[in-house]
């Protein structure tokens, strides 16, 4: 029986694991969507090449920081290299408190792929102006130290888990995180040329593909069920099988609670129901329901999500009054509605205290935006980390992939070798 179970819980991690690495195909649909068409290439390389390098990177050193055998404090992290055995059937048949009940491999891949996702949050602030390889230079550091630092502080049992900080799948820890290294990148890179008028006016530049941009807010939708529902381990007994599904409506609730409430709050203000904002108003509701989606009602998680489509929205017009340029929304998205969510656990969570949840906020905010902005500016120092003017007129597809996505729409498409 303990067996069984051990199978069960390991399959439903690993099927989650599957819906969370689905959701690299929804951030480069949503990226390449609502960016111009001349750096459609560029960005699906980008999310391509992360997603590839982060799991590389995770699997030789980031996972043995985030969850060290043997850590140095419950600030420090131990490292390690590479991956140890797995369970044997002798210690899950021992039974008892400390007796695996799923695969340890399984939880290496889960753990990667949130790595992964993490990472893509900066992809989408810096689209149309930052280098390919410098961006996947800050990868290797992000996904190998900085992200890991910050995991293991509340899911490696440091001092934020010690302290009480409650976000049970990464409100804070992934998205937010993810949101404070993409703000230091566009601090760093500065904003795209023609954004910002002299006179401090906003220009807009469409996306090139909203279809595009559409699916992959649906894709990332799909995926979050396996963010979250895989985040409560198990589903082998009656309460945990209850709790998964709980769990799966509060998602969905929240979602489509952000997605309607930032709609008509968008309608309101501008008296047009823009779809970036429908979309990012079910993003943000996601994002707000992560931090502790199994507490509470299916009502309260729709009251959550809607106040994060509100916040969602003043987010990406404040962050256009600062000059801070973001072409998807991504740090409005994952970074202010994740904070709100972080807070929004106090409803529903009896053992989340105002102080834990701040403390975790600004701990993890500031390790995240400092190492990011020293690693970024010491790569720009020695690389660069953004396309000359030229080369972001003319596109960063033709200067940096040699390939245009739509060849039968560009005036002087580039020669491939078969032309030659």
């Amino acid at each position: 029986m303990l067996e069984l179970s051990y199978a069960l819980d390991t399959f439903y991690f690993l099927m989650c694991t599957a819906l969370v690495m689905w959701m690299a195909a929804g951030f480069a649909m949503l990226e390449s969507g609502l960016v111009r068409s001349k750096n459609t290439v560029e960005i699906l390389n980008k999310n391509v090449l992360l997603y590839g390098i982060a799991c590389v990177v995770y699997l030789l050193v980031g996972y043995n920081v985030m969850y060290p055998a043997d850590p140095v404090s419950a600030v420090i992290p131990g490292i390690d290299f590479m991956l140890g055995a797995d369970n044997s059937a002798e210690l899950v048949n021992a039974g008892g408190d400390d007796a695996p009940y799923y695969s340890a491999m399984a939880d290496f891949i889960f753990q990667a792929v949130f790595a992964a996702a993490t990472m893509s949050i900066v992809s989408g602030a810096v689209a149309e102006r930052m280098r390919l390889w410098p961006f996947l230079m800050f990868a290797v550091v992000m996904v190998a130290v900085i992200y890991p630092v910050e995991g293991y502080w509340k899911w490696g049992g440091g001092f934020l888990d010690q302290l009480g900080f409650q976000d049970f799948a990464g409100s804070v820890v992934v998205h937010m995180a993810g949101a404070s290294a993409a703000l230091a990148a566009v601090i760093l890179v500065g904003p795209r040329k023609g954004r910002y008028g002299a006179n401090g006016e906003v220009r807009a530049i469409p996306g090139a593909n909203l279809p595009m941009a559409t699916l992959g807010m649906f894709i990332l939708w799909m995926g979050w069920f396996g963010f979250n529902g895989g985040s409560e381990l198990k589903i082998s007994n009656v309460e945990e099988a209850n709790a998964v599904a709980r769990i799966f409506v509060n998602t969905n609730a929240a979602a489509a609670g952000g997605m309607v409430v930032a709609a008509l709050f968008a309608r309101f203000l501008f008296g047009k129901t823009d779809l970036t904002m429908t979309i990012n108003g079910a993003l943000a509701g996601l994002v707000a329901i992560t931090a502790e989606p199994l507490m509470p009602t299916a009502g309260l998680a729709t009251l959550i999500g809607g106040v994060g489509g509100i916040v969602v929205v003043l987010s990406v017009l404040g962050m256009d009054k600062l000059k801070l340029d973001d072409p998807v929304g991504a740090i409005s998205v994952h970074g202010t509605v994740g904070i709100w969510g972080i807070f929004a656990v106090l409803f529903s969570n009896p053992d989340a205290t105002f102080m834990g949840q701040l403390i975790g906020t600004v701990a993890t905010f500031a390790w995240m935006f400092i190492a990011s902005f020293v690693v970024l500016f010491i790569i720009k120092k020695v690389v660069g980390v953004r396309v000359s003017e030229e080369e972001e007129l003319i596109g960063m597809d033709v200067e940096e992939c040699g390939m245009a996505a739509y060849p039968e729409f560009v005036p002087n498409p580039v020669s491939t070798s078969s032309d030659k």
